[in-house]
């Protein structure tokens, strides 16, 4: 019986150092290990010591491409450790500058980092020469995204006018008009790109997932909700360390995250999707039923539909929210420390992103726990590649790479932006 072992060295157009191998026996893939080798950062011993205050601008240095995730998730977190709840206009603003957030990064993956591999080239630079004028609407659209958080947080990269409790100043309507026309540009493209991304040819590869997100009783999920899953979970953000359990395996810098009870889920777009379609914008549910999606999604290569569904909800839910704005009094409700513990969930662009902060009274931050998207669907990749890759064992050694990669591009895994290419190795014996 022949063995061998696939070989990943470097994974390309993903957003951070990682590889792949797997391990072959006959016809059967009796390992698949998805290494994540960038050296650990340690944020949560950094923010150990520090004023509770200075949590969502230390936070946000951990990822270039959604620091909006990182400070919100923060802010509720210690917002709730301090008994203080953000409403009426603040919670609005922090919605929409969720929103600039998802159009950004989203447009980034979906058409710059994910659409090359549906039509076969190897980046974006070689896309454009055949593809111009879909690479420009994509650069404008993530630029729109970047306006909105810039408007909003100072700057477009790790914001600098998010705080607990608020922001250090708000908007007037008047600052937030000019954003009115660039949005409805960028609605009007978005519908047109979802019906662009169904176009794209998606192997048959539905999987039984436990999808886990927020679910909000009134709202499509960015900051608040109780954490759900299709298979009975339903908990308050609190409880989340109770159903959840993270641990080190070898291969990985990165814990891999399951339920303690169930073992691996899904977190992301789909799950998103699947457990809220009924809270999206009616435009929203309209494109994605003409792009040929029910109300649930099982296939991860159809995530580049769903991602393109979720940035025209950005931008109508981004077009609501500054047409119904009223400028609060103040920018921030006051927040006062105690010693308590406090719990945070926000959905970042790739999935449900959770924080916990226990404090001393004076506000020191004694312990930090923070569980990004990626970590938690470690275990899915790697049962995912394992169905996968069985039906594909007699493609030539390229295209087993390109697929490869492509099939681990669909989860948009965070690990900060690689500039490598893949190199893949058959061992034989």
């Amino acid at each position: 019986m022949k063995s061998k072992t696939i070989k990943v060295d470097y994974l390309a157009r993903v957003e951070g150092e990682g590889a792949l191998q797997v391990k072959i026996k006959g016809d059967r893939v009796t390992d698949v290990q998805l290494k994540i080798f960038e050296p650990p950062r340690f944020f949560e011993a950094f923010l150990r010591g520090r004023d509770f205050r200075e949590a969502p601008d230390i936070t946000a240095r951990i990822c270039g491409i959604c620091p909006v995730a990182y400070q919100m998730s923060a802010c509720h977190a210690l917002e709730d450790a301090c008994g203080v709840r953000v409403t009426g206009p603040l919670r609005a603003l922090r919605r929409l500058l969720y929103c600039g957030e998802w159009i950004e990064s989203h447009a980034l993956h979906v058409f710059l980092l994910h659409a090359p591999d549906f039509l076969g080239y190897a980046d974006a630079v070689q896309m454009a020469q055949d593809h111009r004028e879909l690479v420009e609407q994509a650069l404008q659209l993530k630029k729109v995204g970047n306006e909105i958080v810039t408007r909003l947080g100072g700057r477009e990269i790790h914001p600098i006018n998010v705080r607990v409790g608020g922001f250090y100043r708000v908007p007037t309507k008047k600052e937030l008009a000019p954003l009115v026309e660039r949005l409805k540009w960028a609605r009007d493209v978005a519908v047109k790109l979802v019906r662009w991304t169904a176009l794209l040819p998606f192997p048959a590869f539905e999987q039984d997932y436990e999808f886990v997100a927020l679910r909000h009783p009134n709202e499509y999920p960015f900051n608040e909700g109780r954490l759900v899953s299709n298979k009975g979970l339903d908990i308050a953000v609190r409880e989340y360390e109770e159903h959840f359990v993270e641990e080190h395996v070898a291969h990985s810098n990165a814990l891999q995250s399951s339920l303690k009870t169930r073992a691996n889920y899904f977190v992301g777009p789909l799950a998103r999707y699947s457990l809220n379609f009924d809270k999206l914008s009616p435009l929203a549910q309209d494109a994605a039923r003409d792009a040929g999606l029910g109300a649930v999604c099982r296939n991860p290569f159809q995530s580049i539909v769903v991602r393109a569904v979720e940035i025209l909800y950005a931008c109508d839910e981004a077009l609501r929210l500054i047409d119904t704005y009223e400028m609060p009094e103040q920018p921030f409700v006051a927040v006062e420390p105690r010693a308590a513990v406090g719990y945070g969930v926000t959905e970042a662009p790739r999935g449900i992103l959770y924080h916990r902060y226990r404090l001393d009274e004076h506000g020191v931050i004694l312990d930090a726990k923070i569980v990004p998207p990626t970590s938690q669907n470690q275990k899915t990749i790697e049962r995912d590649l394992k169905n996968f890759i069985p039906a594909r064992l007699d493609l030539p050694k390229d295209q087993l790479t390109w697929q490869c990669e492509q099939a681990i591009r669909n989860y948009d895994p965070c690990i900060s932006c690689a500039t490598h290419f893949l190199k893949l190795e058959l061992e034989r014996e």
